[in-house]
This record gives C-alpha cells, sequence and structure tokens, in this order.
C-alpha cells in the first residue's frame, strides 16, 4: 500500500521543504500523525491556528454554513460579509472605516500596494531588509531575502529596501514618488525582530509629513498572537491599511485589508477578488471573532507568553544567544544551524518553524496550555542542553 508520504513526494509540485511527518487530526494544541504519535503543534499552520485546531465553536458555523450557502461573490451582498466587515473595523479601532476581503496575506499585501499607488498616484515603496512579504510579484517585490527574490528577477521596480529600526535611513528614502512604507510590526519570517516604538511611530509621521501611505503586514501578528488584536495596538500607531490573514478565519484560508479614513473614495472595479467574501470564510471568521473577544484570547496570550518566555530564558545552553519576539511570536537565536535542532524536537514531540538560518521560532496556538508549555520548554532545553555533534546535524 502506498503511504501519504510517498504518493505526495510522487505528484506534489516539489516547491516544498516537507517534514517525514503525515498530519491526520488536530485538536486545541495538538495534533498526530498517522502512526497515532501525538504532537504539539508550535507550527500553528505557520500562525494560521491562533484558536487552535477545530476550535468547536469554528467547526460549528462552518458546518452550518456550508449546509445553507457557499457561495456568494461580492457582486451581491451577505450578512456575515456585512457583520464580518463591520467587526474588523471596530477591532482596527479610531482611524479606519473599510475592509477589503480576500483569501490569503499575499493578496492582502498586494491589495494594498495597489491601492496605494491608487490613492496617490504615486509608485514606488520603500520597505526593510529581512522582510518578507509574500511570493508572488508584488508582495515578492517588498521581500528582502534574495533567496525568495533572484531566481525572478526582473521583479517590479519602484522598491528600496531600508534598515529595519534605523528612522534616520527611513526618512531618507521616502521621496516625492513614495506611495507608501511596507512594514511588518514584528519581522517573522526575518529572525523575529520587533519594531521600536520610535521607528514605527517615526514610519508614521514621516508617511503624513511627505504624503506617502503606511502599510503594517500583521499576516502572522494579527489577532491576539501578540497579546493585543493587532501588534500596532502596542505602540498606538494607526497605518493606511492594515494586511491580514492567516488566523482571520479561525484556520480557513482567508485574507483583508483593513483601510484607514486616509484613504480617499475607492473606485468600483479597480480591484476585486472572486472568492473573497466567501460565506462560508466570512461566518468562520465572524465566529472566531466571537472567541477573541468572549475568551479574551489577547489577555491569555500575553500571560502565557510571558510564562514561555522565561521558561526559555532561564534555559542554561552554550548555544542560545538570545531569546526574543512579542507575544507568542517568540524567536531563539542560537550559535549554530536552527534546522537539526528542529528535527530533534520534532522527534521529542515539539514542532517548531525556522527564522532563517539560525532562529528557532515558535507559534504555538493561542489556547496552549501550561501543561503543554512546560513540556515545550523542557524539550527545547534538552536539545539545547549541548551542541550536536557533526554527524548528528549531518543526519538531521
Amino acid at each position: 500500500m502506498t503511504t501519504t508520504i510517498e504518493r505526495e513526494n510522487k505528484y506534489t509540485s516539489g516547491l516544498y521543504v516537507k517534514r517525514p511527518i503525515a498530519i491526520v487530526r488536530g485538536q486545541g494544541a495538538l495534533v498526530w500523525d498517522e502512526n497515532g504519535r501525538e504532537y504539539i503543534d508550535c507550527v500553528a499552520g505557520q500562525g494560521s491556528a491562533n484558536l487552535g485546531h477545530c476550535h468547536p465553536a469554528v467547526v460549528r458555523a462552518i458546518t452550518e454554513q456550508a449546509q445553507t450557502l457557499i457561495s456568494c461573490t461580492e457582486m451581491f451582498y451577505f450578512s456575515k460579509r456585512a457583520e464580518l466587515e463591520q467587526r474588523l473595523v471596530e477591532a482596527a479601532g479610531e482611524g479606519f472605516n473599510r475592509v477589503f476581503l480576500c483569501n490569503s496575506g499575499t493578496e492582502a499585501v498586494e491589495g494594498s500596494l495597489k491601492l496605494a499607488r491608487y490613492a496617490t498616484g504615486r509608485t514606488e515603496f520603500v520597505a526593510a531588509k529581512r522582510g518578507f512579504h509574500g511570493r508572488t510579484m508584488g508582495a515578492l517585490s517588498a521581500t528582502w531575502n534574495k533567496k525568495y527574490r533572484d531566481p525572478f528577477l526582473p521583479l517590479v521596480p519602484g522598491f528600496t529596501h531600508v534598515t529595519y529600526n534605523n528612522l534616520e535611513e527611513l526618512d531618507a528614502a521616502v521621496t516625492e514618488k513614495t506611495a507608501g512604507i511596507i512594514l511588518e510590526v514584528v519581522q517573522a519570517e526575518g529572525g523575529v525582530h520587533p519594531g521600536t516604538e520610535e521607528f514605527l511611530r517615526g514610519a508614521q509621521e514621516i508617511c503624513r509629513r511627505k504624503g506617502a501611505l503606511l502599510i503594517f503586514d500583521e499576516v502572522q501578528t494579527g489577532f491576539c498572537r501578540t497579546g493585543k488584536m493587532f501588534a500596532c495596538q502596542h505602540y498606538g500607531v494607526t497605518p493606511d491599511f492594515l494586511a491580514l490573514a492567516k488566523s482571520i478565519g479561525g484556520g480557513i484560508p482567508m485574507g483583508a485589508i483593513v483601510i484607514g479614513d486616509r484613504i480617499r473614495a475607492l473606485q468600483p472595479a479597480i480591484h476585486a477578488n472572486t472568492f473573497g467574501g466567501n460565506p462560508v470564510t466570512c461566518t468562520a471568521a465572524v465566529a472566531a471573532m466571537d472567541v477573541y473577544e468572549e475568551e479574551r484570547i489577547a489577555e491569555k496570550a500575553a500571560d502565557s507568553a510571558a510564562y514561555l518566555t522565561a521558561k526559555l530564558r532561564a534555559i542554561s545552553s552554550p548555544l542560545i544567544r538570545e531569546v526574543r519576539g512579542l507575544g507568542l511570536l517568540i524567536g531563539i537565536e542560537i550559535k549554530q544551524k536552527a534546522t537539526p535542532y528542529i528535527a530533534a524536537l520534532a522527534e521529542r514531540g515539539v514542532l517548531v518553524l525556522p527564522a532563517g538560518l539560525n532562529v528557532i521560532r515558535l507559534l504555538p496556538p493561542l489556547i496552549i496550555t501550561q501543561t503543554q508549555i512546560d513540556k515545550v520548554a523542557e524539550q527545547i532545553a534538552a536539545v539545547l542542553e549541548k551542541p550536536l555533534a557533526e554527524e548528528e546535524r549531518k543526519l538531521k
């Protein structure tokens, strides 16, 4: 009998680096493979499972909606779509008034770039070194890493990259041709580097002084991940576009752009999306918003983050350079390549992510229990107790 891994290796595109684990079931912060082995999932769908796997409120909403109406484009009105748009504007807070719904983070970034060009009549953008915004051509142009960019040159022209958290360099890069600045509030893929308050507030001031627009990519930091509904709320900064995705739909693919009230009226047909605002995804997202608010998920995430970060910083290991992050987006920078240690953690029942060559990234579901956090920290301490031998690193 052909195994799942054998079949997928035969027919998949080959575009993904896969781990030799076939996941068949998830519940809360746990997943199980086809052999019945249990893992604590600190990958969490690369941040799309903030509420864990199969949250009952989201499952119930999806089931009921799928039995009622599955397809309804934005050519027509739909009640849950209207409710979700209102909820997102209210959650984002003062300074926002509209929403565009799409299917992914890359689409939210692409749409933000496109609408910024339309709103300003300008064509250039300033992004940050180490930043990651997606893999389609516009989002890729804003992304820094040459590994992602170089095979697809030439990209969309007009993108400049500056050092993250360097306000003077950012100010110098913004000209009368700049449509917008696009930044992550925490650079996740780039090594888990939080923005400073001076830098993020300064970016807003520069945009308003020079007539550019501010785009915050909160695809990974949104929906309580950092201990606030959106990470920019830690800093009191209001961007002109808030690009969202991942956990917006409780695990269902979805993206959104929350649009600031500084943007002039947008004309029909300048942008559109067939599946954006799909009934099932909107209903799932409304259910997820209910959970975030009613179960005080942001507060729980902040408490769990403080607990986990303290445990990680207490680990005595010659390998650890720094533990950093914001909320339950945590990076452990080590003195060797992270990949072998990530594999070793999987063998011990803990799934984690890389963030660059030498950072172990933790993105646990925000509903992770203290007992599960204790186990994660215990296994990380065991794996990082001493450097892996050269032979072990090659095997992994």
